[in-house]
């Protein structure tokens, strides 16, 4: 047996009855870490993981992460260890502060045992622009798969059975959509349940502590740590943390899901939707009422549009310090304007200055009515029309996206119903701040593709719950590469 492919329940118990070690959970895990080949990592923390490792010699009963190992995004804090964001601007930069997140897993004794590759800065949805080149699908040898981004590298770590659970980032799908590419549970909280202290900026109004696990215990388990007031960050809730995790099996009958008939419409795979309508049955056999809703087609195609102004807007100001002089390497130039372009010329990438561009754009005084508030004034109206639905449901429940992991070299028309919609619509829990899980639906081809619940704002007791009844429907709990299975949907 290998213990790294269990689940933190099943992991915790193994700790307590002492069949397995901190310190061997940790070895192993840097073991996986350096054969891993799909390029997830920024940097391997060989040193540090296993100098924490030998200082946990007595378990904590109550204490269901001690002595588990974990990765983390790299556009975290962490002190003393690099953080480059997958940024050349960044290449060197060692924090002197832990981010919140990481300071409380630390704090749980968790072990952190390296830093995952991301589209560089968080922008972007393949996992292809970190400066380290393409992160790839686990669940593909050949490589020529995306995992999607973009916390591409947090998603491999663990279906590729690294580590049990990893901390990403979600501004629109950043977590959700690779965890449907990956066949994990992809998890983001209401917007201010965790608190984002060290966490580098993209857009703040959109971006959320998120993570990936193997099943749903985990997920509620990890929001029992994670979650709470924090006042390093203004915007995290003072709304008390429960135990996320205690109600997991209690009956959901009665209860109302909403599928967005647009979102499903959208979707040209025959086989996804086909499993997706059988998915809708058992939910019913279970008890559940589910409907068809309609939301307005040209508020869902508006989705894309509306995201990149805002997130780049939000984007080009949060990284203004990315200057050369405050962060990045210093390059010569006569003027403040001179170093600056320089160190920007050469540290970012061709996205991340096309995305800086757009919201240099967007922000300009005469553009400002037409396109930053205009945006915003969308946004408003996609949130009311979400919050609408969920006034009448307790969930709206979709295909997570509309096909297995792509390949890196396919083409999408992107004026498509099928792009603008369902390649887009998880940021509707973004704009709104909701809560949103994604679970595994079946594999096609030996492939992974996802579902998605999201609930009301700081209901994410009841979202675990429902997520938990799904993910005993689907018979996917713990899937991985290292434990691949049919599945009952």
């Amino acid at each position: 047996m290998n213990y790294l492919d269990l689940s933190i329940r099943e992991l915790h118990e193994a700790l307590l009855a002492k069949k397995v070690t901190p310190l061997e959970l940790t070895e192993e895990a840097l073991k996986r870490a350096h054969e891993n080949k799909d390029n997830a990592f920024e940097f391997i923390d060989d040193e540090g993981a296993i100098a924490f490792a030998k200082t946990l010699t007595e378990p904590e009963e109550n204490n269901p992460l001690w002595g588990i190992p974990y990765v983390a995004k790299d556009n975290f804090s962490t002190k003393g260890i690099p953080t480059t964001a997958s940024s050349d601007i960044l290449k060197g930069y060692v924090p002197i502060y832990d981010a919140t997140v990481i300071e409380k897993l630390s704090q749980a004794k968790a072990i952190l045992i390296g830093k995952t590759t991301l589209d560089e800065l968080a922008m972007g949805g393949s996992g292809t622009t970190g400066h380290l080149g393409k992160t790839y699908n686990p669940y593909d040898p050949e490589h020529k798969r995306q995992i999607g981004g973009s916390s591409c590298g947090s998603a491999v770590s663990v279906a590729a059975g690294i580590v049990p659970f990893a901390l990403g980032s979600d501004t629109g799908d950043s977590v959700r959509k690779p965890a449907s590419y990956g066949g994990l549970v992809g998890f983001k909280p209401t917007w201010g349940r965790i608190s984002r202290y060290g966490l580098f900026p993209f857009a703040p109004s959109l971006d959320h502590v998120a993570y990936f696990t193997r099943d749903v215990y985990s997920s509620a388990v990890l929001l029992d740590v994670l979650a709470g007031r924090d006042n390093h960050d203004s915007t995290s809730s003072n709304r008390p943390i429960e135990c996320y995790e205690e109600d997991l099996d209690k009956p959901v009958a009665g209860w109302k899901v909403a599928v967005i008939k647009q979102i499903l419409d959208s979707i040209s795979n025959e086989e996804i939707k086909n499993h997706f309508i059988h998915s809708i049955e058992c939910l019913k056999e279970a008890g559940i009422t589910v409907d068809f809703v309609d939301f307005d087609n040209k508020l869902l195609e508006s989705l894309y549009a509306t995201y990149m102004v805002i997130s780049c807007a939000e984007a080009t100001s949060n990284d203004a310090n990315l200057d050369g002089i405050k962060f990045g390497p210093f390059k010569e130039g006569k003027t403040y304007q001179e170093v600056m372009f320089n160190a920007r010329n050469e540290g970012f990438s061709e996205l991340i200055k096309r995305r800086f561009v757009i919201g240099s754009y967007c922000l300009m005084s005469e553009n400002q009515e037409e396109l930053f508030l205009r945006a915003q004034r969308n946004r408003a109206k996609i949130v009311e029309k979400t919050n609408a639905i969920l006034k009448d449901y307790d969930f709206i429940y979709v295909p997570a996206a509309p096909s297995v992991a792509p390949s890196f070299d396919s083409a999408s028309d992107r004026l498509s119903d099928e792009y603008l919609i369902a390649d887009n619509h998880l940021a509707l829990g973004n704009f709104a701040g909701l809560p949103s899980i994604t679970l595994p639906l079946f594999l096609e081809n030996g492939l992974p593709v996802g579902i998605n619940f999201m609930g009301r704002a700081f209901e994410e007791k009841k979202l675990f719950q429902m997520a938990n009844a799904f993910e005993k429907l689907s018979g996917l709990k713990d899937l991985s590469v290292n434990n691949k299975k049919e599945g009952n949907l």
